[in-house]
């Protein structure tokens, strides 16, 4: 990543894994810009049909956490293609980006000789189906970090790598509203009287809900998740994320928060049991898949609490 003097794109430039760095080379050169700073380099395995949405998700990095950009097109078909490119951000910056598109066999060992050696490598599973053959076990070996949806691929905690789920960090600002609702003490004398809880969310992606579930779960003592249900809501929020939580006991509701449709990104909390009836506005941001990236790049979050939840969670499935 470094500063350019033009915010055209350069590129793409087809070429070849051999030759890849003598491209880039080549496209630095019409910037006119004489030093460059690595900041690490980002590998995202993804399909065709998602190659839209990671190649925006990446666009939105603007180059802080990676400034090589590695993407690796699963799907292709026939001979491994290769092409180049500096892609500008705001603020005058470029990053690099070199995209292969072969079929997941030809991708072996076409990636590793592209990694910036020296800087902290990210791999992003930027697919929605589980990972067949040995590709992304091959990076894992090189990761310092691993992002996916952590569930769907069977990936658990506490490897050699930093496990990271996008679904856990889009969900931080419901745990830390749901938490919020707990610190009074007349609220957290409540927590022994939940019994249910259902967690509502938008589009076709329940996983993050399960890890949110899982985070309820372990934080009230539950052994499983007998007691949670799941289902789709109309919020307008993106795909996945959490749209409303009610945590009910034997006398009915006793928590909830909803989320205020359309674009804004208040969420609406109320406590209620005999003598309470309590209503409040927080402030729960949306999250975009390349604010949700940034997030876990910046501070990736394992430990205890998402294990646990992890756990939980994962027996559901």
């Amino acid at each position: 990543m470094t500063y350019a003097t033009s915010l055209e794109t350069l590129g793409p430039v087809a070429t070849s894994v051999r030759k890849a760095q003598a491209t880039l080379d080549g496209l630095w050169a019409q910037t006119e810009v004489e030093t460059r700073a690595y900041t690490g380099n980002i590998v995202a395995l993804t399909l065709r049909e998602h190659l839209g949405r990671v190649e925006e998700a990446l666009a939105g990095l603007e180059g802080r956490y990676a400034g090589r950009q590695i993407i690796g097109v699963m799907d292709g078909e026939g001979d491994l293609q290769v092409q180049a490119s500096l892609v500008p951000q705001h603020g005058g910056l470029y990053v690099e980006r070199l995209t292969l598109d072969a079929g997941a066999e030809q991708l072996r060992g076409a990636i590793l000789p592209l990694l910036r050696p020296a800087t902290v490598n990210h791999v992003w599973w930027g697919a929605y189906t589980r990972p067949e053959g040995p590709l992304l076990a091959e990076l894992s070996e090189v990761a310092d970090q691993i992002i996916a949806d952590s569930l769907s691929l069977d990936i658990p905690p506490a490897r050699h790598y930093a496990l990271a789920d996008l679904g856990w960090s889009r969900s931080a600002g419901w745990r830390e509203a749901l938490a919020q609702l707990f610190d009074s003490p007349d609220a957290a004398r409540q927590l022994p009287a939940v019994r249910r809880l259902s967690v509502r969310y938008a589009g076709e992606r329940d996983l993050p809900a399960r890890l949110f579930a899982g985070f309820v779960a372990s934080t009230l003592g539950w052994k499983d998740l007998s007691g949670a249900t799941f289902g789709p809501e109309d919020c307008g929020r993106a795909n996945g994320d959490l749209c409303a939580v009610e945590l009910s006991g034997d006398g009915g509701l006793l928590f909830s928060l909803q989320a205020e449709p359309g674009e804004s990104s208040v969420v609406r909390t109320h406590c209620r049991w005999p003598g309470m009836d309590r209503e409040a506005e927080v402030q729960v941001p949306r999250m975009t898949l390349a604010e949700g990236l940034g997030r876990v790049m910046a501070r990736p979050e394992r430990g205890e609490v998402f294990e646990k939840a992890w756990t939980l969670a994962k027996a559901t499935l």
